[in-house]
């Protein structure tokens, strides 16, 4: 019989209590790490023009949206719904691209700070005040752009009587690395696959990442050449409008004096929607886009519920 020692008892029994202290420290960060709030759509996104002059005729005579003026004369807004918002600032490209930035909604903007510091995203000290009311903070994704969260209070905006659209759908942004991409989009955020696609049924150029408490997504622009033209960028760096019905908006810009061209016309997308295609002044495109396919889906079925009006 093996003899007796209390110093090993005593030994392996120290052992074991700190193995428990490791693992209850552990379970104890994770119950006092923050939860994602719930980040519900696309807040707004904005674009860079040379004229807000030029602008308005696009985005508010041609979409149909009531311009409001976010302090001076270089920064608008176009209210598309309630909740969403096209906004336009003065001044050049930047990164190569007229898409400035970019936001999401959440219903909790400071809890989104924390929750993205404790992920070690660098994110400010404090939230800044949201145009209309409200809290919003910024950072960047792997790739340097920039992304905004917002969470609204203030008063509902005061909407156009017929804009061509009252859902801003999705926004595209052009992607070189995916992955990379997905370790803040999708495993931090919580955005999940709801399509791909691409131009051949063998090669994905489309990937569209659903915010998780929403049908809204933002759509990955892939294969794109570092130094792609000005006109390329400003069709891969685009925003979607959502109708019902393309021909009834077809019909409805060409009330405002538009007439199609070999570019800007309706035509069948290869996710199966409806789609019209529309150029601002400086090229950046805006894609009106019917909610529900109506035609053949190539390359992957849709995995989540669409957004509607």
């Amino acid at each position: 019989m093996p003899e007796f020692r209390p110093t090993h008892f005593l030994r392996a029994f120290g052992v074991a209590l700190l193995a428990a202290g490791s693992v209850s420290t552990l379970m104890s960060a994770q119950n006092t790490a923050p939860a994602r709030p719930p980040i519900t759509g696309i807040d707004h996104v904005a674009f860079l023009v040379s004229s807000q002059a030029d602008a308005e005729k696009f985005y508010g005579k041609l979409l149909g949206f009531t311009r409001v003026s976010m302090g001076g004369d270089t920064a608008y807004t176009y209210p598309v719904s309630a909740t969403q918002n096209v906004e336009t600032l003065t001044g050049p490209e930047k990164h190569d691209s007229r898409l400035d930035h970019f936001a999401f909604a959440t219903t909790d903007a400071e809890g989104m700070r924390k929750y993205l510091k404790a992920k070690g995203i660098k994110v400010p000290d404090k939230c800044g005040e949201a145009y209309g009311g409200g809290l919003e903070f910024a950072v960047k994704d792997p790739e340097g752009n920039p992304v905004e969260f917002v969470q609204r209070t203030g008063p509902t905006p005061a909407l156009a009587p017929l804009p061509i659209s009252k859902h801003l759908i999705h926004v595209g942004m052009v992607v070189h690395d995916p992955m990379l991409e997905n370790t803040f989009y999708r495993d931090i955020l919580g955005f999940n696959l709801l399509w791909k696609g691409g131009m051949k049924d063998e090669v994905t150029d489309w990937v569209s990442m659903q915010v998780p408490d929403g049908t809204d997504w933002l759509e990955y622009m892939l294969n794109i050449k570092p130094d792609a033209s000005a006109e390329t960028r400003g069709v891969m760096n685009h925003m979607a409008l959502g109708v019902k019905d393309i021909q009834a908006a077809d019909a409805k810009l060409k009330l405002t004096g538009w007439t199609p061209t070999q570019r800007e016309h309706p035509q069948m997308g290869r996710d199966g929607k409806w789609q019209l295609n529309l150029y601002d002044p400086y090229g950046t495109r805006s894609e009106l886009m019917e909610f529900k396919p109506v035609g053949k889906i190539c390359c992957s079925p849709y995995t989540a519920k669409l957004p509607t009006e």
